[in-house]
């Protein structure tokens, strides 16, 4: 009797090789056949909870790198309830297996997606592991920084790759720009390299906005601003080319720039 009863409590306490995973073979079992409903919702919900302490393990591993603890748990559990919802048992597999590269999973990709400093195709994330790897691996056995040929020949990649493996490692954080340059003594800072409002930019815009304005003025008008803006004539001699007064030449100046400019603010508007 006492046999039987402790085969029983050793069923029913039947753990994983690790202490955080429980036997919910039984309960896997009866999701796959249950229909959707309130009682399938509870069973899953019982599932998840059941494994979030391995879950939350998993996440623990990727601490210190820049991000939360909180928030990769958070990462965790999504991975985790996916893993539930897709797990098949019916396939003979248990369900850590297929959990836990399911959960590391998803935190690789919530850093690879929303870690980086700079958006950086996930092929070019990919390069980045490689050659930081490799540049690892060879330091430690040469003792100095690998150079870009012996990088490539170590990971199997080519030269190119290698590059743009090594542009990416400089991606995943940024710099202040308050930072002080690299051999700067005297204070000087990034943001002290930071180009300022080119004022040419805003006569390019107005140039050309007032452009097809320009084009549909009569000829004579047309040639008049041609000569004083674009010439840098004076209005004395464009009179005389002209053959009219300066006083005329003055007003037409003024009207067609009154003009142009009523015209392009109504276009703003």
């Amino acid at each position: 009797m006492r046999s039987h009863t402790g085969t029983a409590t050793s069923a029913k306490t039947k753990r994983h090789p690790h202490d955080d995973a429980p036997d919910t073979a039984e309960g896997f079992a009866r999701l796959v056949e249950m229909e959707p409903g309130p009682e399938r919702d509870a069973l899953r919900q019982e599932l998840v909870r059941a494994w979030l302490p391995m879950a939350q393990r998993l996440a623990g591993r990727f601490r210190n790198r820049g991000e939360a603890l909180d928030d990769l748990r958070q990462v965790a559990a999504l991975g985790l309830v996916k893993a539930v919802d897709r797990y098949d048992p019916r396939r003979g597999t248990a369900f850590e297996s297929y959990a836990v590269p399911t959960v590391t999973g998803e935190i690789k990709r919530h850093f690879r997606d929303h870690m980086w400093t700079l958006h950086v195709p996930r092929r070019v994330q990919d390069l980045r592991n490689r050659v930081r790897f490799a540049r690892q691996d060879l330091s430690q056995i040469s003792g100095r920084v690998p150079t870009v040929a012996e990088i490539a020949e170590h990971a199997q990649m080519s030269e190119e790759d290698v590059k743009a493996g090594l542009e990416a490692l400089d991606s995943f954080t940024a710099l202040s720009l308050d930072a002080e340059l690299p051999g700067s003594e005297d204070g000087y800072s990034l943001s002290d390299a930071l180009g300022g409002p080119d004022p040419a930019l805003d006569t390019v815009v107005d140039r050309e906005a007032v452009k097809p304005r320009i084009a549909q003025l009569p000829e004579r008008e047309r040639e008049i601003l041609y000569m004083r803006f674009f010439g840098d004539m004076t209005q004395s001699r464009i009179a005389d080319e002209m053959g009219i007064s300066q006083m005329h030449v003055s007003r037409l100046i003024s009207r067609c720039c009154d003009r142009l400019r009523d015209q392009v603010m109504r276009d703003a508007a």
